[in-house]
């Protein structure tokens, strides 16, 4: 098969080095729009069974990103000063950078052709190929010039988000929750290699026009997040990598491919950075792809069908947790009255898929904790 992906993220580089090794008669190109070794995030966050599929497909692959992982076992909620410890939580996490040189090194030896500073917007410059794979991102340019085709739902979210970088070390992943004379500012933070953290900042669109953000500069922006939360940095500066606000946009297609089209990773649906979705979305699509090529053969049409029967119903449902747990940081002006353990509680159970008996296993202490402060939960014995 001669296949063309454009889009060099890690939804489209694993899918070309799945393809690639798994048959050398395959003639894989990618094509990224920006320069070798950029990238416009921090760090990535990977849960244990995010991990597995990887391991399972691609034991390799899983080696190459597991030696530059940073691994730790809880979070941590900070509500009202006060800091909660989650327990069994655990995540990996590494640099974006460090992810897609990894795959970069393991395409380039299975002889996959990666071209950079190579923009495309329209199918018809890869009209030879038998199939084509766009993965370009939420913003896809392939996906926009055929909308009516893959009829896209594009719903941005009403938060506004700056994506900073800090040298302060968050072991646990934290999620900390401040109040000023403008509103509430929260923070979503974790290391992810020995020097740096993820930072990232989300404020309501009240707090934004409140605290003058709609008008200032990016250095601005950062000095007034570096004060908002100058307790938690410790001294330590944020910094920026074309850090500006932005609103999430939750992306969903009616269709997953149009002809020999198929839409991958972000290009097709957006999860929410609140769950850390998106990486292990995208990697998951490559791989159901692939099997859907090893179910059917290259006959692309089938191809296509059997990708869209066997992933949709698990993507739908992850994105959908994705958006409940969106609505839980837009509706937050109700629950800041809660104690602390009442408001870690509440967050655990933000996206409906974990219950009280699951609290308890992950968590006994808080589950405890919790049964102390509201007697009248029901308790599994």
């Amino acid at each position: 098969m001669k296949i063309r992906i454009v889009g060099g993220g890690p939804a489209g580089l694993f899918f070309a080095y799945l393809m690639a090794r798994a048959d050398s008669g395959h003639d894989v190109r990618v094509y990224e729009r920006d320069p070798e070794g950029a990238t416009y995030g921090w760090g990535l966050v990977f849960s244990d069974v995010a991990l597995a599929f990887v391991r399972e497909i691609a034991p390799e692959v899983h080696d190459s990103i597991s030696s530059g992982q940073v691994v730790f076992d809880d979070m941590e909620i900070v509500h009202q000063g006060q800091h909660v410890t989650l327990a069994g939580n655990t995540f990996h996490r590494m640099a974006r950078i460090d992810l897609l040189g990894a795959l970069q090194r393991h395409c380039r030896q299975a002889g996959v052709g990666l071209q950079f500073d190579r923009r495309i917007d329209d199918v018809s410059e890869c009209a030879d190929a038998d199939l084509i794979v766009a993965a370009d991102g939420a913003n896809s340019a392939i996906r926009t010039r055929y909308r009516e085709r893959f009829e896209p739902t594009l719903d941005e979210r009403p938060n506004l988000l700056a994506w900073y970088g800090t040298t302060r070390l968050f072991e646990p992943l934290s999620l900390i929750f401040r109040q000023n004379q403008h509103g509430l500012i929260v923070a979503h933070c974790y290391q992810f290699s020995p020097t740096h953290s993820t930072f990232l900042v989300e404020v309501s669109p009240e707090t934004f026009r409140r605290a003058g953000l709609d008008r200032m500069s990016e250095a601005a922006s950062l000095a007034y997040c570096e004060a908002a939360f100058a307790e938690d940095l410790q001294g330590h500066p944020l910094l920026s990598n074309h850090s500006t606000w932005f609103r999430y946009t939750i992306v969903k297609n009616a269709k997953w491919y149009v002809d020999n089209v198929v839409l991958l990773g972000d290009a097709l649906r957006t999860g929410h950075p609140s769950i850390g979705s998106g990486t292990r979305l995208a990697m998951q699509d490559a791989i159901a792809l692939f099997e859907a090529w090893r179910t059917v053969g290259d006959h692309v049409p089938a191809m296509l069908e059997e990708f869209r029967r066997t992933r949709r119903p698990r993507s739908d449902s992850l994105q959908q947790a994705a958006i409940k747990s969106t609505e839980w940081y837009e509706n937050l002006g109700p629950k800041l009255h809660l104690d602390p353990i009442s408001f870690a509680y509440d967050y655990l159970r933000r996206n409906g898929r974990v219950s009280h008996a699951e609290i308890q296993k992950r968590d006994p202490a808080l589950a405890a904790a919790y049964e102390r402060l509201h007697p009248a939960v029901e308790r599994v014995q």
